[in-house]
């Protein structure tokens, strides 16, 4: 009897666990561990958000640990347990990795099918004879949130797809796969909108995990440059920024639902990195700051939430501020050593904003030793901010020698295409050897295609060094004229740098006039004939700037049309963004929506496909259609 009343007492206390904990082991009679053979959805949705907020407390081996044993049974243990497993591939890009990556995700969407409603293809077809709509009514919660899952599993496959494989078969089938997953999340949608959910209290879930992916889709899709968006077109997307924002911002107000957290990562991402580095940095910081509050008050030792929190006070031109958040971020957790590149990365241009630049040297030197993005780059950083130091030895330069000299043997190939700034990087090392040992201006020509000026011109004692040192190099090229084998490039280089710099002083008119000189030196330059785009589309946003809404329409046009340049797609990025910009200040709204291209469906059609490969800009990878600075 004793041993009897022990063994209800364990088992309701095993009960009381259960509920309490969501899912957990059982012992059988023999006493060796047993896994439930199911699990509902109400615990599905349980466990998710407790490894959820495991992860985002920086314990991401006990959130993978969660989701791992239930991973074959429940689409929510499905999803979490591949998630994790892609984000770490994602940051390691090891390729054991990556391939145990793809096997998770492939099962996760197995899994996810299992629950899905079943529709055979004759009912389908006779539903839409008799023009029958859907009635999502007979649908189960489960199922609904199944196809919610699929879509987000398939997003992770497509993803993987890219980077697993090489040749345009690989992109053809993730670029299928990627469609396959804004249909079933238009169908999400759908579901959303016209089941009755009396009361249901699974729907906050579905519904911030709809509002997540048709906004993230809409915000992403509409960020690509008009060329690559006709394509997009053609095969059935297509993107509106407004409309995105708007949905994870709802997604992001659902704080207790389950993505709202990671609709929240979305907004804030979008807003203090995407636009900077695809835009002309007009994200929403003030939003952004709104967003992050209560996710800090959440998470305080969040990695990830410190490290937006210092991106925030680095956009403010912050430094110090930035650098401590950064510096935090680092400390708050050693298993996942990725999150601290980021912080690396943005400890590098905060101290190179404030021209130390030994210590943005350091943190190259780090990024170099330790991450396996594009050690091309960073070993490029680090000779590029050791040559802006003053009084270099001979040790010094020979070291920088010997850093340029390495940048070409490190460049790489990334799910097989080339990086755009390793290319630029391999030709610029290139260049200081051929001009034995000399380089003008290499790591401020870096901030500015970085869009660090954005930052920098936020404060005066900032910007003032920096045009010092700019005219003093200028002064130097025009005094010994005849020693520069790339006179015109070396100077309309320090030219357009300058006129950066007197933009963000407030001399627009000087500004406007280095700008004119270099667009107008264009048949003169051997190398750097990129700073010609480049030039007018800085044209154009001074435009912008004083209320010449068509002058800048004409420029970004003509900026748009060059080719063959240096850093091309990422051009194509600024000047869509400029676009945008220029549609949304007019009243009349005769564009068409933001972010989307006015097109119609007989022009689409009557495009090539060699028409269609032809509008991609020169620098984007024709063999993948992908632009590979989207990876960072």
């Amino acid at each position: 009897m004793a041993e009897a009343a022990m063994s209800e007492l364990k088992r309701e206390k095993l009960e009381i666990s259960v509920k309490k904990e969501t899912v957990s082991t059982v012992q059988n009679d023999k006493g060796s561990t047993e896994i439930p053979s199911e699990v509902n959805l109400a615990t599905g949705i349980e466990e998710a958000a407790v490894a959820l907020n495991l992860f985002l407390n920086n314990k991401f081996s006990e959130a993978k640990e969660r989701m791992q044993p239930w991973a074959d049974r429940s689409i929510y243990h499905a999803l979490g347990y591949c998630t994790i497993m892609y984000l770490q591939a994602a940051m390691t890009f090891e390729r054991a990795d990556i391939d145990l990556a793809i096997e998770t995700i492939k099962k996760s969407i197995e899994v996810c099918n299992k629950f899905r409603k079943k529709t055979s293809v004759v009912s389908a077809i006779a539903r839409g004879a008799k023009g029958q709509k859907i009635n999502y009514d007979n649908y189960t919660t489960e199922e609904i949130h199944a196809e919610l899952c699929y879509a987000e599993c398939l997003i992770q496959r497509a993803l993987m797809t890219f980077v697993q494989d090489e040749n345009l078969i690989s992109f053809v089938k993730g670029a299928l796969k990627i469609r396959a997953c804004y249909l079933s999340y238009k169908e999400c949608s759908k579901m959303l909108q016209n089941r009755t959910w009396n009361g249901c209290k699974e729907k906050i879930h579905f519904e911030s995990g709809v509002r997540m992916g048709i906004g993230a889709f809409n915000l992403l899709i509409s960020l690509l440059p008009t060329r690559v968006l006709k394509l997009l077109e053609f095969v059935g997307f297509s993107g509106n920024k407004r409309f995105g924002l708007k949905e994870l911002e709802l997604g992001s107000s659902y704080r207790h639902s389950l993505r709202g957290p990671l609709c929240s990562i979305i907004l804030i991402a979008y807003h203090t990195l995407v636009t900077y580095v695809l835009g002309t940095a007009d994200g929403d910081i003030p939003l952004a700051e709104t967003v992050l509050t209560p996710c800090l008050q959440s998470y305080p030792r969040g990695a990830l939430f410190l490290f937006f929190a210092g991106r925030i006070e680095e956009i403010k031109a912050n430094l110090d501020e930035a650098i401590l958040r950064f510096e935090e971020s680092v400390e708050s957790q050693m298993e996942w050593k990725q999150f601290h590149h980021l912080c690396y990365w943005e400890l590098m241009w905060c101290h190179s904003f404030k021209c130390d630049w030994l210590m943005a040297m350091k943190y190259a030197e780090k990024l170099c030793h330790e991450s396996r993005w594009s050690k091309a780059t960073y070993t490029y950083q680090k000779a590029s901010f050791l040559m802006m130091c003053a009084d270099k030895t001979e040790e010094t330069m020979e070291h920088i020698n010997y850093l340029y000299g390495e940048v070409p043997r490190l460049q790489q190939r990334i799910a097989g295409k080339s990086i755009p700034i390793e290319k630029f990087a391999v030709k610029k090392a290139k260049r200081f050897i051929e001009q034995k040992n000399r380089l003008t201006l290499p790591a401020l020509e870096l901030i500015y295609v970085w869009n660090g000026f954005s930052i920098i011109g936020k404060r005066t004692d900032l910007v003032e060094p920096i045009i010092s040192v700019i005219e003093a190099t200028i002064n130097t090229i025009l005094e010994s004229k005849e020693s520069f084998q790339y006179f015109t490039d070396d100077y309309c280089l320090a030219l357009h740098l300058k006129g950066v710099c007197l933009k963000h002083l407030g001399r627009t008119f000087q500004a406007e006039i280095c700008f004119k000189e270099v667009c107008d030196s264009e048949k003169k330059l051997k190398c750097d004939n990129y700073l010609v785009p480049w030039a007018h589309m800085e044209l154009a946003l001074l435009c912008m700037q004083q209320q010449r809404p068509d002058e800048a329409k004409k420029l970004l046009d003509k900026a748009k049309h060059f080719k063959g340049y240096s850093l091309e797609s990422r051009l194509h990025f600024r000047i869509h963004a400029a676009n945008i910009e220029l549609r949304s200040s007019k009243e009349d709204g005769a564009s068409g929506p933001e972010g989307s291209v006015a097109s119609t469906p007989e022009d689409e059609l009557s495009m090539g496909v060699d028409e269609l490969r032809d509008a991609l800009p020169a620098d984007m990878d024709k063999e993948s259609s992908i632009p590979i600075e989207t990876t960072l």
